[in-house]
């Protein structure tokens, strides 16, 4: 049965050949003796496409079938699977229906060109078929020497993909960190018992090729009495905290090493994807500059990583290495990948318990449990890092069970990869294995918290209450810190002159507090107008210069083409599709591509981005988009716009003039406070303003499926509208 789908040519094209009687049940539910056991059964993950990954599956194909969706998919990436035992605890030969293709001539002789970059053999004693296959001019096959799990074997393949999703061109690097993933929970929790036994690769390192001046060469051929380094690199260690998901251990070499490994592969894709965008003279550090042989300069060089990720590196070399920009960009490649290990395990570590509970966290690892591991590493790297952990899109630190990066939780974790990891731990420590496994452990001062209430009991809670605890926090535009990039040149002597005052904020509603009358309201907000009012677009980031129409009257097909041009301009060219404005952008909502324009145009048209809680995200903005559906149960549909808009527009709205800048339709400021849309006019109010009787609180109507506020001249004209009763 053939099930190839139908994509546009992106990144990595992965043809799946699935073989087996249970093939295509693997998502069936349970049930039996085994779904009642304390350990929890491993949810297999599902393959499927996902970022710049194409996946297309065919489940026991004929050998025709085979030659044909290599001929219309023409995949750079073939994973084939052995027979799907009914057990699911480990895989047998590779059998397609009634056809056995184990043989290795004769399955090398289904493999048509042009040839895949990567080939995975899922089966077992797969070494003769591996050095066949590769024999043919495949670059790169990974295969397993020994018999293993079922579950070993998608631990390893998920953390492959999470990597290879991005580029096929870093396969070595990808292989190298799901093999230190595979290490990390498989063999160091005994479910493989070496990593002898684990996947191999076949295939060469990759080499960065550089070539040298040809006066560099006359001088080596000449001969030299003092040997150099090409360039230097000035950088400072530092050390990093890192959360893992699972239960506190001992950190032993195989964790250490594990972990170094993986991180180390994870930088290596960084850099050898990395672009040289600029580079400036520089002094060298007062340290070194007595040790730097004569004709020797110093430049500082801004390099944008793989993903996006900005670093600036201080850099000595000869003259004629730092003044061609790619035989430098390639030195810096050569140096960095080649000559130095980049992350070490702090020393004196090993053999010392990482903690002696778990330490756990909604915000980190969807709540499971984790312990800590210090490592060093460089300055530019821990950036990367910190760079990488909120990109909700990025899954290769999630491969190595990575939930937080210093205090800064990683973004794309969620409940399954949990899942899928403390499946591996939970043999190690019996005592946290519960109904619902290692999650939601409260820690100690949480739970001496509990008790305390507990013994108070509610009415003595009750009574300790004070009407003024109770009153909304007003909500003010807190400013993100983000590089300077000046001012316009219109407006750089009024902004100089501007000094907020966020700490007046406008009294709370409530019975038990005496309200102001409103004369006086006025008198105490009128005369800092002036100072508290502050600009709409709250982070000074250089305008676009597109030429295109204001927002209202520009059409949607420009609009994602201004987007696209100044996603690129940023250096955000993984958020642009390769095939263009019809694959862009590529986010999925509610089984529909993200209405970006009807976002933009709702979000602008409320104040911009950093209204924040005023609007209703749900109620307001995804009504309007061609995302939502008269049926619509999604949750969390406020947080999932906010991200998305994080992501692609935020920066855009920020340099442009596109946000409408009203004030309070009750006290005519713009001073921050806590703002409040009305459903419908859409003008806006600080909540503090309207002293109505029976309105909620604030968090009432900021909270993302909250109350629908409407404002003092609606609720009037509405109910000047309604028709009088009639009496019977």
């Amino acid at each position: 049965m053939s099930q190839i789908q139908s994509f546009s040519r992106q990144n990595c094209v992965l043809l799946a050949v699935l073989c087996g009687k249970h093939a295509d049940k693997r998502a069936l539910a349970r049930s039996g003796p085994e779904a009642k056991r304390l350990r929890p059964s491993y949810p297999f993950p599902e393959l499927s496409s996902s970022g710049r990954l194409e996946v297309h599956t065919l489940f026991n194909p004929t050998p025709e079938q085979f030659l044909e969706a290599q001929r219309v998919v023409q995949p750079n990436f073939l994973y084939i699977q052995g027979q799907q035992l009914e057990d699911e605890k480990e895989i047998g030969s590779l059998v397609w229906g009634d056809n056995d293709v184990s043989d290795p001539q004769a399955f090398s002789c289904l493999i048509s060109p042009p040839f895949p970059t990567i080939v995975y053999l899922e089966v077992p004693i797969g070494e003769k078929l591996a050095q066949t296959v590769h024999s043919k001019g495949i670059p790169y096959v990974i295969y397993w020497r020994n018999s293993f799990s079922s579950y070993a074997a998608s631990h390893f393949r998920h953390a492959l993909m999470s990597v290879v999703q991005s580029s096929v061109s870093h396969t070595w690097d990808a292989f190298q960190l799901a093999h230190a993933s595979f290490r990390l929970y498989c063999v160091r929790n005994n479910h493989v018992q070496s990593v002898k036994l684990g996947p191999r690769l076949l295939g060469d390192a990759p080499k960065i090729n550089i070539t040298p001046p040809e006066n560099e060469m006359a001088e080596e051929e000449e001969g030299s009495s003092e040997v150099f380094p090409a360039i230097k690199i000035y950088d400072d260690d530092i050390n990093m905290k890192f959360l893992l998901c699972g239960v506190p251990s001992t950190l032993d070499p195989c964790l250490l090493g594990s972990l170094e490994d993986g991180l180390n592969a994870l930088l290596n894709i960084e850099i050898r994807g990395c672009k040289l965008q600029n580079r400036i003279s520089a002094s060298p550090p007062p340290l070194h500059a007595a040790s730097l042989p004569r004709g020797m300069v110093t430049m500082c060089c801004d390099i944008t990583t793989c993903s996006s990720s900005h670093v600036s590196l201080l850099v000595s070399g000869s003259a004629q290495t730092c003044f061609d920009d790619q035989l430098l960009e390639s030195h810096i490649k050569d140096e960095i990948i080649e000559k130095s290990k980049l992350v070490r395990a702090l020393p004196n570590t090993d053999g010392k318990l990482s903690s002696s509970e778990p330490l756990t966290s909604m915000s980190t690892a969807s709540g499971a449990s984790t312990f800590e591991v210090w490592m060093t590493l460089p300055k530019w790297a821990a950036q990367v890092l910190k760079h990488l952990a909120p990109e909700i899109s990025y899954r290769s630190l999630v491969a190595l069970g990575i939930g937080c990066i210093n205090g800064t939780p990683v973004a794309s974790f969620d409940r399954r990869d949990a899942d899928c990891l403390l499946f591996f731990c939970t043999s190690q420590q019996k005592g946290l294995v519960s109904e619902n496994g290692p999650y939601f452990h409260l820690p100690r001062w949480s739970a001496s918290l509990t008790k305390d209430r507990m013994k108070a009991g509610p009415s003595s809670l009750k009574a300790k209450l004070k009407p003024a605890t109770m009153r909304p926090i007003p909500h003010s535009r807190k400013q993100q810190m983000h590089p300077f990039m000046g001012f316009p040149e219109a407006t750089a002597h009024e902004t100089s002159q501007v000094k907020p005052n966020l700490s007046a904020a406008p009294p709370a509603k409530h019975n038990s507090i005496p309200t102001a009358p409103a004369s006086h309201r006025k008198s105490t907000l009128g005369p800092s107008h002036a100072q508290s009012i502050i600009q709409l677009n709250p982070l000074p980031l250089k305008k676009h210069g597109c030429d295109r129409l204001p927002i209202q009257m520009c059409s949607e097909g420009d609009f994602l083409k201004d987007v696209m041009q100044f996603l690129i301009q940023r250096g955000h060219n993984r958020l642009v599709p390769h095939g263009g404005l019809a694959e862009f952008p590529e986010a999925i909502l509610n089984a529909k591509r993200l209405d970006l324009y009807n976002l933009y145009k709702e979000v602008v048209s409320r104040g911009g981005f950093y209204v924040g809680n005023g609007i209703n995200w749900k109620g307001q903005v995804f009504s309007k988009m061609r995302n939502h559906t008269v049926t619509n149960r999604m949750t969390g549909v406020g947080n999932t716009l906010k991200r998305h808009y994080e992501t692609y527009l935020l920066e855009y709205e920020l340099a442009h003039d596109d946000v409408d800048g009203e004030c309070c339709l009750l006290c005519h400021s713009s001073a921050p406070g806590d703002w409040v849309n009305c459903g419908l006019c859409g003008e806006w109010a600080h909540f503090g303003c309207d002293r109505r009787q029976g309105l909620g609180t604030f968090k009432d109507y900021a909270k993302t499926d909250g109350l629908e506020y409407i404002c003092p001249h609606c609720s009037l004209a509405n109910y000047k509208k309604k028709p009088p009763q009639k009496i019977f």
